[in-house]
């Protein structure tokens, strides 16, 4: 949402087929069904690759990337760390492998991302508190169609969820 809505990207996203409507609300141009098609065997090529999961690798990608695109990892491990400052140095193609950032200026930016519809959160299911272990049973299954939200306040939790 926030590379289309605030950066005007254009977003592809790679998904299972049970996603592709989530990821379509969350605005994607396109999406590829990764269980029908490999991404980095389309021919088609990416300013900047981001896996969420990581479930890919540079190597894998790097034939995706333009020539100075860049290959970003929300989960990983040490040797993107490694890549990373190899890539800075030496190539083209980067590796960016960082922690999320703690800095209020950066939570005010969503903030304000939130509250001008720029970004939304799509919750797929509300449940009590009572009910965490629940919500954690239902987030892990292959039902969940976006976010799950655990209401602390019993009052708010909207009828019938």
């Amino acid at each position: 949402q926030v590379a289309k809505n605030h950066y005007g990207a254009e977003v592809t996203g790679v998904c299972s087929t049970t996603r592709i409507g989530y990821v379509m609300a969350l605005g994607a141009d396109k999406v590829i069904d990764y269980t029908q098609e490999d991404f980095t065997q389309n021919g088609e090529t990416y300013d900047v690759i981001i896996d969420i999961l990581g479930r890919s690798s540079f190597s894998q990608c790097k034939v995706s990337l333009t020539p100075h695109g860049t290959y970003f990892l929300v989960s990983f491990k040490m040797k993107p760390v490694l890549q990373t400052l190899w890539t800075k140095y030496f190539g083209g193609k980067r590796v960016m492998a960082t922690f999320g950032s703690d800095k209020a200026a950066d939570l005010l930016e969503a903030k304000e991302l939130i509250e001008a519809g720029k970004i939304a959160p799509i919750v797929d299911k509300t449940f009590p508190l009572a009910q965490a272990a629940k919500a954690h049973r239902y987030y892990e299954s292959a039902e969940r169609a976006g976010g799950v939200a655990i209401i602390v306040d019993d009052n708010l939790v909207p009828e019938g969820d």
